[in-house]
């Protein structure tokens, strides 16, 4: 799903730690559940508490690798890349190739009626009332929310994942998984272990999904473009610590960068922020942070939409 893009030559050459910053998320993330696992063994159970947080926004940082490898960009080696897609994948719930085909659909009809991704803000014979029910579940259990509006996506009909040989690898995907979370869950019980299954994995996995979600928010609901300045908010923030969540966040901020030139990998974003400067009078220029993007979210939520099919749409 990627493009040719010209990068920039004027704007200077991503640091090589900005290009390694999934290997080093995915070992800190390692070395912090170690930790908590030690802190869990001898009973600091405020230790634990207060890592939670950590590991939740370091899986957050592993969910947007997952969308990384959906555009073939989280590693140079096609079978290393769609390999993490898949192990991602499996610890998120999801199968590998219906995200990547399911998130096809958000970048080729991008807050249209056919953004899969933004059902069902997308559609205006939605009622209020629904829509406000389904952003509900998205923000508060996004880690079976989001499983969920993409198996809709496979299982509906009419359905735009077609290929025989895409929903045959789907289905391969997923009877993986289920394989490897029965043995999972036979290891957790023989061993006794479901309280470090709990602390480790599973409640920080649900904070991590709803960060996801709420990302996801912020970046679209309640705009009301077509274009990718219109239909999307971006984050530009000049700060080190606004530096420091974009690197660990792998350069999403710069989302509308990301809609404009899918392409390209997430260190080479910031070099395009230019781009997202306002072009037409509908376009959004980026917010300087993330507290800003999110009270402007915060209106949008009593009436969630999406896209320019609901202009003048009371």
């Amino acid at each position: 799903m990627s493009t040719t893009t010209i990068i920039p030559e004027h704007v200077e050459e991503p640091h090589w730690v900005t290009r390694a910053a999934f290997p080093i998320l995915s070992i800190v993330l390692l070395l912090v559940q170690a930790g908590m696992g030690i802190a869990l063994f001898h009973g600091q159970i405020w230790l634990v508490v207060l890592l939670v947080p950590v590991v939740s926004h370091l899986m957050h940082g592993q969910l947007i690798g997952f969308h990384e490898a959906s555009h073939g960009l989280l590693r140079k080696s096609r079978r290393l890349n769609d390999f993490d897609g898949l192990l991602i994948g499996i610890f998120s719930f999801m199968s590998f190739t219906l995200y990547r085909a399911a998130h096809q659909t958000h970048h080729m009809h991008l807050a249209s009626e056919r953004d899969e991704e933004l059902w069902p803000f997308v559609l205006p014979r939605i009622s209020r009332g629904r829509r406000v029910l389904f952003a509900f579940l998205e923000l508060s259990v996004g880690i079976i929310f989001t499983p969920f509006l993409f198996f809709r996506t496979f299982l509906r009909r009419n359905s735009p994942i077609r290929s025989a040989r895409v929903r045959r690898q789907i289905w391969k995907e997923l009877a993986l998984a289920a394989l490897v979370w029965i043995a999972i869950i036979v290891a957790l019980t023989y061993f006794h272990v479901w309280t470090y299954f709990l602390c480790l994995f599973l409640i920080p996995a649900v904070i991590a999904a709803n960060l996801q979600s709420w990302r996801k928010y912020i970046e679209h609901v309640g705009m009301t473009g077509h274009t990718p300045n219109s239909a999307t908010r971006s984050i530009v923030c000049r700060t080190w610590l606004g530096n420091l969540v974009a690197f660990t966040l792998l350069h999403e901020p710069y989302h509308g960068v990301h809609h404009e030139h899918a392409g390209v990998s997430h260190a080479d974003l910031p070099r395009f922020a230019s781009s997202l400067e306002p072009k037409t009078p509908e376009d959004v220029p980026p917010f300087p942070n993330y507290r800003q993007a999110f009270f402007h979210l915060l209106r949008s939520l009593g009436d969630p939409r999406v896209g320019a099919q609901w202009r003048g749409k009371v």
